[in-house]
């Protein structure tokens, strides 16, 4: 715990080829700490000459990067690694005051987004392809190949780790890349483009624009230099981008919202499902879209569980990251709006608020967009708390009564990103993973994948697969080559 907060720069603007923007030369916005309330940092407006410069530099940089053999690429990717890693504490430091993110939240963040540059980095030179039996007269094989210019547009509620979930696949691919982070949260991006230029990384390989979705983000969809989007955000703005990929033909990958059903049934170890589900809530204030948002609890052990959440869940610590606190604010004004709406049309729907229920005022929280953690009981699945993606510390408890019964309310949703289910029954575990409708399924965890399983939706909650080896296969495409002999 830090006796006060720790400082950062007065300005941050667009990294493109190399360089950072000058505050003298650039038009600006301010952000905010969502912590205080107070004016946080100055950030570059970026605008269509930006995107322009910075597509260009990725377009120049493309072919010797492309052609440097794997196993380099790889060693620098792995440099980038070491280099987040050496400045842990002050990574963690800058994404907990840009963000409002706990310090255990953003050190996870933070080793996460090394751990993908390390992954990726072994990857790099196992790129073969395969050969293709046609005759005897013939000899034809694939070659995988990079894109090119890949756009990624990260949101802000983990913009470091999404930078880096995004970027290390794509170079680690032969790609080189423009990101465009979140206005709310474009502190710790930019920072990253630095260190891997630090690493080694050549100059216009990565490159970040700084500015407003509708304008900077806008931009760089709809560049025709760029040649694949990969995007994580809301529905509508998901398929905003899907619309404007359309006109140049490029692929997407596309990771949107979700309402994940996390199922207890009777038979779970409760000292591991009860503070499980919990984090699977809690962290990141609840602004998670992978969040175990909808607890399925069946009925013989419903009242037991929620009595140790409301207790574990009123223990809950909030403030600014720096002061030890274990949950953070929202980030965004919009978004502490949104989830206080939402705590109305909950009890307006006829749910039960079991715990907190409101913003949070006191003593270390006045100024800061902070919601107490909720627990909403008396659910109905039909209910819009347990519908509409929340985005926020707010648990809506929902009682079942057989396996039939949880699989077919797990999949009652629009969306199909995550799901969790707490038994000890192997025959169960195996059958419900089978029939739930979510890209990945934890088992007596939840998050469990790490960065090696991929991670994608069904349904509204996207397209495409980020992480693991599925990942790499998103940013190339392959070519064959036939030889008649």
């Amino acid at each position: 715990m830090l006796s006060e907060a720790p400082a950062v720069a007065e300005f941050y603007g667009s990294f493109i080829g190399g360089e950072e923007a000058s505050a003298s030369t650039a038009s600006t916005f301010q952000t905010f700490d969502p912590a205080t309330g107070l004016p946080l940092t100055t950030i570059q407006r970026g605008a269509q000459a930006d995107v322009d410069a910075a597509v260009a530099n990725a377009q120049e940089a493309f072919p010797a990067w492309r052609d440097l053999p794997g196993f380099e690429r790889g060693r620098i990717l792995l440099a980038i690694s070491r280099k987040i890693l050496e400045n842990k504490d002050r990574l963690v430091e800058l994404e907990s005051r840009d963000n409002g993110k706990s310090y255990m939240d953003a050190g996870f963040d933070v080793i996460t987004a090394a751990r993908y540059f390390e992954y990726y980095a072994g990857v790099a030179d196992k790129l073969g392809g395969e050969t293709i039996p046609i005759g005897a007269t013939h000899v034809s094989y694939t070659r995988p190949e990079p894109y090119g210019v890949t756009a990624h547009i990260v949101p802000w509620n983990a913009a470091f780790q999404q930078a880096a979930r995004g970027v290390a696949p794509a170079l680690a691919a032969g790609n080189v890349a423009v990101v465009k982070p979140a206005e709310d949260t474009s502190i710790t991006t930019v920072v990253l483009a630095k260190l891997a230029i630090e690493a080694g990384l050549p100059a216009g390989v990565f490159n970040v624009v700084t500015g407003l979705g509708r304008e900077a983000g806008a931009a760089l969809v709809k560049h025709p230099g760029v040649s694949r989007i990969t995007f994580t955000g809301s529905v509508p703005t998901g398929q905003e981008i899907m619309r404007s990929a359309a006109e140049n033909l490029n692929p997407v990958t596309l990771e949107l919202g979700g309402k994940g059903p996390n199922i207890i049934f009777e038979d779970a170890d409760l000292s591991a499902a009860i503070p499980g589900s919990l984090m699977a809530i809690n962290i990141n204030a609840g602004q998670v879209c992978a969040a175990g948002s909808r607890l399925l609890v069946h009925s013989s052990i419903h009242d037991q569980v929620v009595e140790k959440l409301v207790t574990m869940n009123a223990g809950v610590k909030l403030g600014a990251g720096w002061t030890g606190a274990q949950m953070g604010p929202i980030t965004t004004a919009a978004q502490f709006k949104k989830v206080q709406e939402y705590l109305e049309i909950g009890k307006n729907e006829g749910a039960i608020v079991a715990v907190g229920g409101s913003a949070a005022t006191g003593d270390g929280v006045d100024g800061g967009q902070f919601i107490q953690p909720t627990i909403f009981t008396g659910v109905k699945n039909s209910m819009r708390i347990a519908q509409e993606e929340i985005f926020g510390p707010v648990l809506s408890v929902i009682v079942f009564d057989t396996e039939d019964e949880a699989v077919a309310i797990a999949n009652d949703t629009p969306y199909g990103l995550t799901a969790g289910m707490w038994t000890q029954n192997l025959g169960r575990a195996h059958r419900v993973a089978a029939q739930i409708e979510a890209g990945q399924v934890s088992v007596n965890d939840y998050f469990a994948g790490g960065v090696q399983a991929p991670f994608g939706g069904y349904k509204a909650s996207g397209i495409g697969r980020e992480k693991g080896m599925s990942a790499i296969h998103e940013y190339l495409q392959t070519k064959a080559v036939s030889i008649k002999l």
